[in-house]
This record gives structure tokens, C-alpha cells and sequence, in this order.
């Protein structure tokens, strides 16, 4: 691991899992190493047995073998899982107790005590969580990422959160259908239609933001007080969620207060110059009619959430609308950020190059 890190990708061939090729590709601090999927796949090139979605598929992985989703066929010291719930369930685990550090994309953990919920740039220090983690008998650990409308949420609402104290919040997401998986919802449920129900999403998004927006108490974390009602819909746009929040505070701030504490928010200094952390986790935009996912899903090489329509709410205290990428921030890029975050703290026994 002198030069660069190896890494596998459980659930290669899925939706997520082909980001996280694609995203890893000439990665400065990863490799990838080892491609890993079911039963049907395993043994074969992973040109043969994936329907690649999106773009070009990288040379250097079309002809790696892919192998099983078991610790005894993976040998990578960091793991990003794409695996489904299901399956998640009982790989996860297997893998941590093995000593790996996994990354993952599934619902199982998100919620665990002793299991980081991570935005980097929102609560890196959650990563403390991972020492409780031995309890368990695992020598590895899982991280987590939020639900990716969640994770665009908590970005925005951060910095308003820190300077006035976030106490309810109402929220409806309009959930683009990559976020579906391939071949995800049919055409002709979808085309010229809204879908007023996502199985699980609501739950998901008013139960994960105040872990994510919590702080480090001991060996768990207190979450944030306050609560959430939350809508999920899913519309016909390819990339990007967008979500339309009314928010109260402990402290009422008017809009133009709101917009300095956006504007001036950079996160958790430590994320600063990641190889995937974007110039500006976070932008504002001054439009009316922004942000729109055809126009900014891709700011920040789709690692930005762009936040607009700031306003001072009548039953509520603020108005605002955010945006970003749910293939990109809300799944792989920012497991992939979680595991840079993981490698400048020390955790993998690897120095990055900045700091040799």
C-alpha cells in the first residue's frame, strides 16, 4: 500500500456499484482491486456480466474477474458496498469482523448506535464511533452514508442548523429515477408523471437527519432535537434530488441572516483538498428558478448541493429549496469521501501523499 490503496467494490455490476467504477477510475489514492457480485457472476470478466449504464466502461476493469461477495474471496483492506439490503445485512458485518473498513450504501447500520451516519464535511468527528465498534469483535468497521435525499437536506440545512438551532421541519423531495437503480421504474409509470410514494423514504428522511446533525456522545450519538415531516415523490428527471424545505429555529432568523450563515458554511476543515471533495460542498444560488437539476446536478463533479429560494416562511420561520446529485453525493462519491476522510485521519496505516 505504498503507492495506493486497494480496494473492492461489492455489488459491482448494479447501478451504484458501476458509479463507483467510474468514480474510482485513476482514483490518486485508490485502486481497484477487486470487483465482487453474486453467484451468476462470479468467475467472469466483468465486461461479460455487466449492462454497463452510463458512458465508457474503464478499460482497466472490463477484464478483471469478478469474484464472490465473501471475505474469503476479498481480500481489499477498504470495501465500498453497493449491496442491497438484503444482502448487505449479513456481508457487512462478516467483512468488519474480518478487519475490512466498509463503506456502505444500505439502510441496515444507517441507525445502529455505534455505526457513523457521515457527511464528511457535515460531521466528520461522527467517525469516532467507529473505536466503540470493537465491542462488536469487529478489527475493521462499517461507515455509513445517509439516504441520498437525506444526505442533500443535511447539507443545506448544516449551517442553519449551527447558527440557529433547527426545532421542526417540513420537507417533500421531488427523487430522480436513477435513484431507482437500473432498470429502476418503468417508462410508463414515470413519463409525464409524479409518483407520490417511495417504499421506505419517508421513514428514512425523518429519522436519519437528526443523527446526522447530532454530536458525539461517548460511544453514541445525541441526535439533534427536533422533528421531521417529510413527503417523497418520485418525478422523470434522470440525476438529481430536490428537496423543498418550511423550517422553524430555536432562534428566527430572517433570510438574509440564513443566506450569510450558507454562503459563508465550508465544513469540517479536515475534508478540505480530498481528491473528491468538491471547492464548495455547498452553493447558493441567487436565481429564482434555481437550483434545477438539468442546470447544477453536475456542480462540483456532482459532489455540490446548490441551495435557493431562501425566504422567510409565514408558518414557519425559513423557506428553501436544495438540490444534488444522488448517484454522485448520495451514494459513491460520498462513500468514496468517507473513505479519503478515513485514510487522512489514519485509520487504514496509510499516509497520504500530502502528508510524506
Amino acid at each position: 500500500m505504498s503507492t495506493r490503496i486497494p480496494v473492492a467494490i461489492l455489488g459491482a455490476t448494479g447501478a451504484v456499484g458501476q458509479t463507483f467504477v467510474r468514480l474510482l477510475d485513476g482514483h490518486p489514492w485508490f485502486r481497484i482491486a477487486e470487483v465482487a457480485a453474486s453467484e451468476r457472476s462470479a468467475g467472469k470478466r466483468y465486461a461479460e456480466v455487466t449492462k454497463w449504464i452510463e458512458g465508457r466502461m474503464p478499460e482497466a476493469v472490463a477484464g478483471v474477474e469478478v469474484t464472490l461477495c465473501e471475505t474469503a474471496a476479498v481480500r481489499s483492506p477498504v470495501v465500498f458496498s453497493a449491496l442491497d439490503a438484503a444482502a448487505a445485512a449479513a456481508l457487512e458485518p462478516a467483512f468488519a469482523a474480518a478487519g475490512r473498513y466498509v463503506l456502505s450504501n444500505a439502510k441496515n447500520f444507517r441507525m445502529e448506535p455505534d455505526v457513523p451516519l457521515v457527511i464528511p464535511e457535515v460531521n466528520a468527528a461522527h467517525l469516532a464511533l467507529l473505536d466503540a465498534q470493537r465491542a462488536r469483535g469487529w478489527t475493521g468497521g462499517v461507515i455509513t452514508n445517509a439516504n441520498c435525499a437525506a444526505t442533500v437536506a443535511a447539507m443545506a440545512l448544516a449551517p442553519l442548523h449551527e447558527a440557529f438551532g433547527l426545532r421542526e421541519l417540513f420537507l417533500a423531495t421531488m427523487q430522480a429515477v436513477s435513484g431507482a437503480g437500473y432498470p429502476g421504474v418503468p417508462s410508463l409509470d414515470i413519463l409525464g408523471n409524479v409518483i407520490p410514494f417511495i417504499g421506505d423514504e419517508e421513514p428514512k428522511l425523518e429519522r436519519e437527519l437528526q443523527k446526522m446533525l447530532g454530536t458525539v456522545a461517548g460511544a453514541t450519538i445525541a441526535h439533534a432535537p427536533f422533528v421531521v415531516s417529510a413527503h417523497a415523490n418520485r418525478v422523470p428527471v434522470e440525476h438529481g434530488h430536490t428537496v423543498v424545505m418550511s423550517a422553524r429555529f430555536g432562534e428566527r432568523p430572517t433570510a438574509t441572516a440564513a443566506l450569510e450563515a450558507l454562503r459563508a458554511w465550508r465544513g469540517a476543515a479536515e475534508v478540505r483538498g480530498l481528491p473528491s471533495a468538491p471547492a464548495r460542498a455547498l452553493v447558493v444560488s441567487d436565481e429564482e428558478n434555481r437550483p434545477q437539476p438539468r442546470r447544477d446536478v453536475a456542480e462540483g463533479g456532482g459532489m455540490t448541493v446548490t441551495v435557493g429560494r431562501v425566504r422567510e416562511d409565514r408558518l414557519f420561520h425559513l423557506k428553501l429549496v436544495a438540490m444534488g446529485h444522488n448517484t454522485i453525493r448520495g451514494a459513491a462519491g460520498g462513500s468514496i469521501l468517507n473513505a479519503e476522510l478515513l485514510a487522512r485521519t489514519g485509520r487504514l496505516g496509510w499516509t497520504p501523499p500530502e502528508a510524506r
